[in-house]
């Protein structure tokens, strides 16, 4: 271990850090310094089991030999090129390879830099193609209660969760929202897609109703909501909000920057769930989580539309400076190698199910009221203390991390989603560490 990673900061003031508390961060500071394939490496030497692939991001594990060096070679070539009237040859490699593995009918990607913009890109996107079309009366956004789609102002007015919306004013205009699916009283302790709920998706024809489906340009929904902890629709669910969209001729986006890459056990979840959309954003899992980029699938009919005019027009008046940066692009073709050497995009599917009856063993624990798990994510939830919301279950992350195992909350709710090269007896491990903080925590 360098001395550099080792030595602790003399002043941690000067980081505001993002999603955290800070006061109580910074009284008692958790600090990785290393990692490797299934671990970190805290600042004490302690190894750390990471049950959470970093922020649902690090699909392959922490620092692979192919993607490292694929980044050292790249950086040293060509450290940036400009994405704006000109381009690189690797980028164009990434995105061929990208449109290959992607969902029937998905054949051009717009590279971004994170799944916020990614979900900002999909939106910019579904507008201006109606208006392309000559049908520029559709400016109606749909999102879903409870939905996540990070937290640029496009994305948290989609999106449906209480605490990243209510600080910043008024939002977009002319945004909804259907409701969340989940059920408890129906669904509790469901291994895989829930029973109940399909119905949930005649909303939409509610908002179709309420506000005419000639003013609506798209619906926006994670196939498995993650961050608001790991919401898996009902049965039937997707394929009927995707009949909806097509009868009335609006744009579906699963917003897929969880669920791509592997996650449930197939490349997306759209593959999945067997339901196309018209676009679909990605990020984390796109770079193995190592280098910030993000990807959005359009299918060929939205991208032609925007190819009229003048030759040398330019098409789409939206970009960023890092889209499709060099050494990005790099380590997302060494991730896609990766994945594919080492059948990472189904493993999944042959971990689930011991996966789910690991994760369904802790149903008696104290404090555990649901039990959700599809492919190789999983939710927790616990009884909330009376009057402290998301107190117990961080109680249960400081502690998980006292006995060396990574976890998220999210309200209280933990949530799991461990890198795709984990073994057997790393899932069990994770599973007696919970057993073990659930059984000490008030």
């Amino acid at each position: 271990m360098s001395n550099r990673l080792s030595v602790k900061p003399n002043d941690l003031s000067a980081f505001w850090m993002p999603f955290t508390a800070n006061r109580q961060f910074k009284q008692a500071p958790r600090m990785l310094v290393a990692a490797k394939d299934m671990h970190y490496t805290a600042d004490d030497g302690r190894r750390i089991l990471d049950g959470t692939a970093g922020l649902w991001c690090v699909n392959a594990g922490h620092c692979r030999p192919r993607i490292t060096e694929a980044i050292q070679h790249q950086a040293a070539e060509l450290d940036y090129a400009p994405a704006f009237q000109m381009g690189h040859p690797i980028v164009f490699e990434f995105a061929n390879r990208l449109v290959d593995m992607a969902p029937e009918g998905m054949d051009h990607v717009f590279f971004t830099n994170s799944g916020s913009e990614s979900v900002d890109t999909a939106l910019k996107i579904a507008l201006a193609y109606h208006r392309a079309k000559g049908d520029g009366s559709r400016f109606r956004l749909i999102g879903r209660e409870r939905g996540y789609h990070g937290v640029n102002f496009g994305g948290i007015s989609v999106g449906g969760i209480v605490s990243n919306r209510k600080m910043f004013g008024t939002l977009l205009t002319g945004v909804d929202h259907l409701a969340h699916t989940h059920l408890p009283a129906k669904n509790a302790f469901t291994r895989g897609e829930p029973a109940h709920g399909a119905d949930l998706a005649d909303e939409l024809e509610r908002i179709v109703t309420l506000h005419d489906a000639s003013t609506i340009a798209a619906v926006i929904v994670e196939p498995v909501a993650g961050s608001t902890g790991v919401l898996i629709p009902p049965k039937g669910y997707l394929k009927r909000l995707r009949e909806i969209c097509d009868k009335h001729g609006i744009l579906l986006i699963f917003d897929e920057v969880i669920t791509g890459f592997g996650r449930l056990g197939t490349p997306f979840a759209a593959d999945y769930f067997d339901v196309v959309p018209d676009i679909m954003t990605t990020a984390k899992g796109v770079t193995n989580g190592v280098i910030p980029m993000g990807a959005v699938f359009v299918k060929k009919e939205i991208h032609d539309a925007f190819m009229a005019g003048p030759e040398h027009l330019i098409e789409f008046f939206h970009g960023y400076t890092y889209s499709g940066n060099p050494i990005a692009s790099a380590a997302g073709i060494a991730t896609l190698e990766t994945y594919k050497e080492e059948g990472l995009l189904t493993r999944g599917a042959e971990l689930g199910p011991y996966w789910e009856d690991a994760l369904h063993s802790l149903k008696d624990a104290p404090h555990v009221i649901d039990i959700r798990n599809i492919g190789l994510v999983g939710a927790v939830e616990l009884e909330a203390i009376p009057g402290q919301p998301t107190k117990r279950a961080f109680s249960a992350f400081l502690k998980a991390f006292e006995k060396g195992v990574l976890i998220r909350t999210t309200g209280d709710i933990i949530a799991l989603s461990p890198p795709l090269i984990i073994e057997k007896g790393q899932i069990d491990e994770i599973v007696d560490c919970l057993r073990g903080v659930l059984n000490e925590i008030e």
